[in-house]
């Protein structure tokens, strides 16, 4: 199989109520870390895997935030489809949605509201070759009440699936990557809903198991967060630039300034009578006038800092 016969499905459904009020103007998917949606995050994943269709589920009211976000930018080797979910009925509600999207294709799936350190390539090409039903991402966590747990056995083989449980059979938890073949469809179409009242994605996986396919898990390497949160947002702006963070400064610093360690300032940026430190990211058109910005901040494009200190924020 070649990547580029396969799809993928990005799920950016819900209302981003953790997130309120910033998610009353914007879906929280596109909501910037480093200065960046969290969204083009995972696209450039995908990308980087070879894979070229791409289905976003999406809540109504957001659908023309999605593709006016994604038509302004035109580096993506990628097509998009928009697929509207009315109501957030679950992972697997969110895939049948996609069905007419989807058709007979396997797909790789991601959750859109989280970031992952690595990329999808080795995951992928493992699925290519090793052929299962199903292949998942797992992560070991300390509070796994919160996730769908996978226990896995020999041959990275999945032998049972759970969501939420209130005793957990392990600490290993789905990290919201999936790939499937279009078997799952049939899954999902003989799950029932959940004690939440959603199709679980989990309980498709656990019908795959039932059903006598081959779910196979692989182990995560790097991080993972999820961005539904402030506190998570703020952690994932403090991997990224410390990471990813570097050194480049386009716009004019005066000099009773000092920006030192890795900064990124955008063209236009004004500085004037201000300590930077990095890792800092400053957008386009940028004025920043006696304050201090300190480590791990981002500050979007056409801000106005002045007679002020900031860091650790976004």
């Amino acid at each position: 199989m070649d990547p580029m016969m396969m799809k993928a499905l990005v799920l950016c459904g819900g209302k981003g109520t953790r997130l309120r009020p910033l998610t009353y103007a914007l879906a929280k998917q596109l909501l910037p870390v480093a200065n960046k949606p969290v969204l083009f995050y995972i696209l450039e994943q995908i990308q980087n895997a070879g894979v070229q269709e791409v289905g976003i589920v999406v809540s109504p009211e957001y659908r023309e935030q999605f593709k006016a976000k994604l038509d302004q930018y035109r580096d993506w080797d990628m097509s998009f489809t928009y697929i509207e979910q009315d109501e957030p009925g679950g992972l697997a509600h969110a895939v049948s949605c996609a069905r007419h999207f989807l058709g007979d294709a396997s797909f790789l799936m991601f959750l859109g509201d989280n970031l992952y350190q690595r990329g999808v390539q080795k995951f992928v090409q493992n699925f290519i070759v090793s052929g299962p039903d199903a292949a998942l991402q797992l992560a070991r966590v300390e509070n796994p009440r919160q996730c769908g747990v996978a226990v896995l056995g020999e041959g990275n083989r999945v032998l049972r699936a759970v969501e939420k449980p209130e005793d957990p059979p392990g600490n290993l938890a789905i990290a919201g990557i999936y790939l499937f073949k279009p078997v799952i469809h049939e899954a999902i179409g003989r799950i029932r809903l959940s004690r939440r009242g959603e199709l679980e994605i989990t309980d498709a996986i656990q019908m795959l198991i039932d059903m006598g396919c081959r779910v196979e898990g692989e182990l995560m390497e790097g991080w993972w967060v999820d961005t539904g949160t402030r506190e998570g947002m703020l952690y994932a702006n403090r991997l990224i630039l410390e990471e990813h963070g570097r050194r480049a400064v386009k716009g004019r610093v005066d000099g009773a300034s000092e920006v030192t360690g890795k900064v990124e300032m955008g063209e236009g940026t004004v500085i004037e009578n201000s300590m930077i430190k990095g890792p800092v990211v400053l957008g386009r058109n940028v004025l920043v006038r006696d304050s201090y910005i300190g480590p791990y901040t981002s500050v979007g494009s056409h801000a106005v800092v002045e007679g002020s200190g900031v860091d650790y924020s976004i």
